[in-house]
């Protein structure tokens, strides 16, 4: 039989694999936390990483680059023959901060195997995704001594702070991130060992709200009792944007979402993830229940839902008996390709000043403001993507809609006629994706590189190349 250069590719993949690990374990151990108050100097030492990391997997030019006062890109590209069709492959650098380090079982930034696992923060989200692309090119120039399509590399330094200087990123090297079809590694599976590929996203309106009642703190036992306090204010701000059952409950918003169709919800019964797995999968305390009525992945998928990720008065440390002179929380809301994401500030931020008690004074301030995104599949680039994902993992993959907020989808491929995006990953339930005790499943990292060589191989045989 004929050797196959994607048998080549594949065959190299293999023999290379502990390399690769070993290469994830060195991006894991650099701290490229973007947040804000953590050291830019390790981003730039990331982004030196990931660009070495691009020429040793045959990227002669990898660059690192700015846009305005952007954490640093890497874009590195690799053009075979003009003639041949262009792919275009993101994942980012940049890291969610550890968090609680004394949760951690093995220190965050020390990459650690258990169980099959590489431990360490950024070791699935989304550093996994930046091996996934090296490495399947890295196979297909040691296997086959060339790849079937022109492939350019787009690693981002601000994924995890919203991508904020993506969209003029794009626009300034427009020419340069030019291509035929986007594959994204920064997404995940629903259990591991199951390829999927997300069709939808949902998207992320974020807000400070902050109440004063009192020029300063005051001592609860002289002051207590007329003295509005800041925080039952809010928290009776919080509670009133949803209802008894939990659900969101601001006006508007509801009567805008459309129905889910039924051959989705078919789809989804399917997918053998009822309430109680979905409620062990996040897990639930005991006696704990889940909001709604849907199916769990209904509702995470195609639903708005609100989320306080951060509240504040005092703190542990500092409490003592006042009524606190001012409290603040960061409100959320994922929203669903019906919404418009300027429109559910706009309504959220009445729906806080509305329930204001007493007269207390209300600053609001907006974080982030992400559309949601979701695509059809008429593209003969998705039948490529289950089928190199079929191959890759040896089991048909699921289209599924993703809970999740991704700023850089859009930028990269929005509009008529813009090229198809493949949203894929390595993450799974278990994986603590911003969270303690990140993981990958190194299986799964395996499979998913496989894939990619696969899907390189299939993408080459369905798109036309640009002109």
């Amino acid at each position: 039989m004929r050797h196959l250069p994607v048998d080549a590719a594949l065959e190299a993949q293999q023999q290379r694999f502990q390399d690769e690990v070993e290469e994830l374990r060195r991006l894991v151990r650099v701290p490229s936390v973007s947040a804000v108050g953590f050291d830019r100097a390790e981003l730039d030492r990331s982004a030196v990483a990931v660009a070495e990391l691009l020429r040793r997997h045959g990227f002669s030019e990898a660059e690192v680059l700015r846009e305005g006062g952007s954490h640093p890109y890497v874009l590195a590209q690799r053009l075979e023959d003009p003639a041949l069709p262009t792919v275009l492959l993101y994942a980012h650098h940049d890291v969610q901060p550890p968090g609680e380090v004394g949760a951690w079982r093995s220190p965050p930034f020390e990459p650690t195997v258990r169980d099959g696992r590489l431990f360490g923060r950024g070791a699935a989200d989304d550093k996994a995704g930046v091996i996934l692309h090296a490495a399947a090119v890295d196979a297909w120039l040691r296997g086959a001594g060339r790849l079937p399509v022109n492939v350019t590399v787009l690693v981002e330094g601000e994924e995890e702070t919203g991508s904020e200087h993506l969209a003029a990123f794009a626009a300034r090297h427009r020419q340069r991130l030019r291509a035929d079809a986007v594959v994204l590694a920064d997404a995940g599976n629903l259990a591991p060992g199951l390829p999927c590929l997300t069709v939808s996203l949902r998207g992320l309106v974020c807000v400070d709200v902050e109440v004063r009642a009192v020029e300063r703190s005051l001592h609860s036992g002289v002051w207590g009792g007329p003295v509005p306090d800041p925080a039952v204010a809010l928290a009776k701000m919080l509670a009133s944007l949803v209802d008894d059952d939990g659900r969101l409950a601001i006006p508007g918003l509801a009567e805008r979402v459309r129905a889910v169709p039924a051959r989705q919800r078919e789809a989804l019964a399917a997918l053998g993830v009822d309430r109680d797995r979905f409620g062990a999968l996040a897990g639930l305390l005991p006696g704990v229940q889940l909001i709604g009525h849907g199916h769990p992945l209904e509702l995470c998928w195609w639903e708005p839902a609100l989320t306080v990720n951060a509240i504040q008065v005092s703190s542990r440390a500092e409490a003592r008996n006042v009524v606190n002179g001012a409290a603040w929380a960061q409100v959320a809301i994922r929203i669903v390709p019906d919404l418009e994401p300027g429109d559910v500030r706009d309504r959220l931020c009445a729906a806080l000043r509305a329930a204001a008690p007493w007269g207390v004074q209300v600053e609001l301030r907006t974080r982030d403001l992400v559309p949601a995104w979701a695509t059809d599949l008429d593209h003969p680039a998705f039948g490529a993507a289950r089928r190199a994902l079929e191959k890759g993992f040896g089991r048909p993959a699921l289209a599924i809609g993703c809970g999740g907020s991704m700023g850089f989808v859009a930028p990269l491929a929005s509009g008529p006629g813009g090229p198809p995006a493949l949203v894929v990953g390595v993450e799974d339930p278990f994986s603590n994706a911003h969270s303690e005790n990140e993981s990958v499943e190194l299986g799964d990292l395996a499979r998913a590189i496989r894939s990619e060589i696969h899907l390189l191989a299939e993408l080459a045989g369905v798109l036309r190349p640009l002109r």
